[in-house]
């Protein structure tokens, strides 16, 4: 199943590391943009990340921004999606682990890329735990 990106102006550099170093591990990506350097706006991208990983069209979302907040914030407004603020290695750990967070977003101003791939990667590796997360979880999905 595929992977979805996106990203805003200010992501744009790492979404595209991130898709091509997702191509080069075999996953195929649904990339929504942006396409370039040209000034757009972030909650476009993080909702057809966010729509897409949802209905299940998509396994996982990864979201880029110029801080990682707003396009979660996006993501996040649609039902189903869980995305989480990815800082590192441990964050991207903790987000699948407990949070069973369905999509990574990063923020291109704040970490450097190798930090943004080594996160990404502990993501896609890392599973939910269930257990006492697994009410949690619930309520966060039955939130209206």
């Amino acid at each position: 199943m595929p992977i979805a990106v996106g990203a805003d102006h200010a992501g744009f550099r790492f979404k595209q590391e991130a898709a091509s170093w997702l191509r080069g591990r075999g996953w195929e990506v649904v990339d929504f943009g942006a396409h370039d350097e040209n000034r757009v706006d972030y909650p476009d991208f993080g909702a057809a990340v966010g729509r897409t990983v949802a209905c299940g069209q998509a396994e996982l979302g990864v979201c880029v921004c110029g801080s990682g907040i707003g396009i979660a914030m996006a993501a996040n407004k649609i039902k189903g999606v869980r995305a989480a603020v990815v800082h590192d290695k441990i964050s991207a750990q903790l987000s699948r682990r407990h949070n069973d967070a369905n999509v990574a977003c990063f923020g291109q101003r704040l970490i450097d890329l190798p930090t943004m791939l080594e996160a990404l990667e502990a993501f896609l590796c890392t599973t939910f735990e269930g257990g006492r997360h697994e009410t949690r979880v619930r309520k966060l999905d039955s939130l209206p």
